[in-house]
């Protein structure tokens, strides 16, 4: 293919985004069951008219963003925006047209592209836009919405017009988007019809509500565990993926993590994926020891597999000793950390059998969770 006619989308995924919460960026969380920059990479990568998809990236994210973009190539981005995107381009190195994509931004429809790339035969740049239709105010006063518009990604540029105009632009002022760049660089860009499916993700209830956008036909699934190991003096006592000191630890095949076990068992009962035992079977010796953090990510990582997505999950550690309450917050942590889940979305909770039972004789500890999950299925 000669260079002059190659189209990539460059999909910019290299923001922190805060604002929208969560346990880590927004293009890692999940929409509709699949990863926010899962379904902007899917979208480009789809249209025949575009040859090549290179993801930009924040560096440190790169191990995850592989795991969504795939073959595609990875860039690490910049300290801003601009910068990255400019990293992005620097990497197609030649090409007759780009598409600069926000991955925040998953629902593209195809027809979009179609109007963006067709602008290009009169235009050295187009960018998709919808009328501003609700009242404006700036310090109590009606601003008119005449000539308003809302501006969207991708924007499509001719190759070399974006390029210049990146070199043009002052290093100490940062822009706003691709368009306004190539604008100051003398250039034509041209409006297009946007698309409200493309509204961007930005605080906590846009990805609810991009959910609703999405078709996707959703239900939630609960399902519990339950596990119990003995107590033994001279073994390491893990709980909750932390490691407590105490007189005695819990005996078994793994690390015998009695609540992680439990939560193992009840995320692998939303899916229907039998227990902890079929997946990691006690007659392994390649488990002999193991850490049970890998059996409560190898759930997780099944949930996400089938188009899953963990909402909430509820741990009940049952003993005498030691008492949990000064541990509580650091397992809740480190159980968030697992399986990426804001912290309010774990609960830690103990209780003791008043000197009933095994646990009550210090003979064992048990563990009781449950796990909700929502599941998505395409329309």
């Amino acid at each position: 293919m000669n260079a002059q006619e190659r189209i990539v989308a460059l999909i910019v995924a290299a923001g922190k985004g805060e604002r929208a919460g969560g346990a880590f960026p927004k293009q890692f969380q999940l929409l509709a069951g699949e990863p926010v920059l899962a379904h902007s990479v899917r979208a480009c990568a789809r249209h025949p008219a575009i040859d090549d998809v290179i993801v930009v990236v924040a560096p440190g994210q790169e191990e995850r963003a592989r795991a969504v973009a795939g073959d595609h190539v990875l860039i690490a981005g910049g300290p801003t925006r601009r910068a990255s995107v400019m990293n992005g381009l620097m990497a197609i190195g030649s090409a007759g047209r780009v598409l600069i994509h926000d991955a925040a931004r998953p629902l593209l429809p195809a027809m979009v592209i179609d109007r963006l790339l067709g602008a290009l035969d009169r235009a050295d740049g187009s960018v998709p836009v919808l009328p501003v239709v609700d009242t404006l105010m700036r310090a109590e006063k009606i601003v008119p919405r005449d000539g308003l518009v809302r501006v969207q990604t991708p924007q499509a540029f001719r190759f070399d017009a974006v390029m210049t105009a990146h070199a043009r632009w002052p290093a100490h002022i940062d822009a706003t988007d691709d368009a306004q760049m190539v604008r100051a660089a003398g250039f034509e860009v041209v409006t297009v019809e946007g698309d409200p499916a493309l509204e961007k993700i930005t605080n906590p209830g846009d990805l609810m509500a991009a959910e609703s956008r999405s078709g996707a036909r959703a239900s939630t699934r609960s399902a519990t565990g339950y596990d119990v190991h003995r107590l033994a003096v001279g073994e390491p006592l893990w709980l909750g993926g932390v490691s407590i000191p105490h007189e005695m630890g819990l005996v078994g095949h793994s690390d015998a993590d009695v609540a992680l076990h439990a939560l193992t068992d009840a995320l692998l009962g939303t899916i229907g994926a039998g227990d902890i035992g079929q997946h990691f079977p006690p007659s392994d010796p390649q488990w002999r020891g193991a850490s049970s953090d890998r059996f409560l990510t190898h759930a997780a990582m099944l949930i996400a597999r089938a188009g899953g997505r963990i909402e909430h999950v509820d741990l009940t550690i049952i003993c005498e000793a030691p008492r949990i309450g000064p541990h509580r917050e650091t397992i809740r942590a480190r159980i968030a950390d697992l399986l990426q889940l804001d912290r309010t979305a774990v609960s830690v909770k103990a209780t003791t059998t008043e000197g009933l039972g095994f646990t009550g004789r210090s003979e064992g500890i048990a563990a009781h969770a449950i796990a909700t999950v929502t599941l998505f299925t395409a329309l």
